[in-house]
């Protein structure tokens, strides 16, 4: 193996390790906003059943009005009945005061109904509450841990990008500028070894990367030339392990 292919592998693991460092601190930085949205959407679902309750006993208040002059109408109806000079005027009132009795009892079965759906919401609501409750308490959990790991996950990335520095310039020009390009692909993954298939010659080879087949003349090119070559189909920079470490498949 070449003093470039070498550099440009050391370059890859420390590009690995990047990459895995700023992905672990992106998730903690998303962590605590994540965590304030969530608790956003359950203050807004609480909001919503106590909006909702709220006119359900709106609704309630004005059935339990209407009943109550209801109620009037039929104790003015009685007493008129008392009053009442034919059989015909106290057949009119008592079949009126059965009437408004009846509807009445609609009514009554509709508030009733209504009473019993607001105390279904506000025992959701109080659900709701203490998911709310634990929700914050684990927010000024998740704010102080992520402040921490943040803190941890900077310092080891300030110290990876010292560390990539100085293995890039180990590599030269050109083969660094196809490394970048190849490892914004594949998040870093910029290399891929070459895999050897077979027990005995003639061997398949395979990229190690996407998995397809590869012309043997990339293996015999990397044993004599210290070069940059790449699949066909992928783009990953190939390379080869030292003969009697290749990566086989039988």
């Amino acid at each position: 193996m070449g003093t470039m292919i070498e550099a440009l592998l050391g370059l890859q693991s420390v590009e690995r390790q990047l990459t895995h460092v700023k992905s672990r601190l992106r998730i903690r930085k998303n962590a605590v906003p994540a965590q304030e949205r969530r608790i956003q959407q359950l203050r807004q679902d609480h909001d919503a059943l106590h909006a909702k309750s709220t006119d359900l006993r709106k609704s309630a208040d004005r059935l339990e009005l209407d009943l109550r002059q209801r109620d009037q109408e039929v104790a003015k109806d009685r007493n008129a009945l008392n009053t009442a000079k034919t059989n015909k005027e106290y057949a009119t009132l008592l079949t009126h005061i059965n009437t408004i009795k009846a509807d009445n009892s609609k009514l009554e079965e509709q508030v009733l109904k209504i009473l019993q759906e607001v105390d279904v919401i506000k025992a959701e609501a109080a659900k709701l509450q203490e998911q709310i409750n634990a929700e914050e308490a684990r927010l000024a959990e998740v704010t102080k841990t992520s402040k921490d790991e943040i803190d941890r996950l900077t310092t080891m990335l300030d110290d990876l990008n010292a560390k990539r520095d100085e293995a890039a310039q180990k590599v030269p020009q050109e083969a660094l500028r196809t490394f970048e390009r190849v490892a914004s692909t594949y998040d870093g993954e910029a290399m891929a070894v070459i895999e050897v298939h077979g027990k005995r010659p003639p061997f398949d080879y395979v990229c190690g990367g996407c998995f397809m087949a590869l012309n043997a003349e990339h293996v015999n090119a990397l044993r004599v030339r210290d070069e940059i070559r790449t699949c066909n189909n992928c783009g990953r920079i190939l390379y080869v392990e030292p003969q009697g470490q290749e990566s086989r498949s039988r």
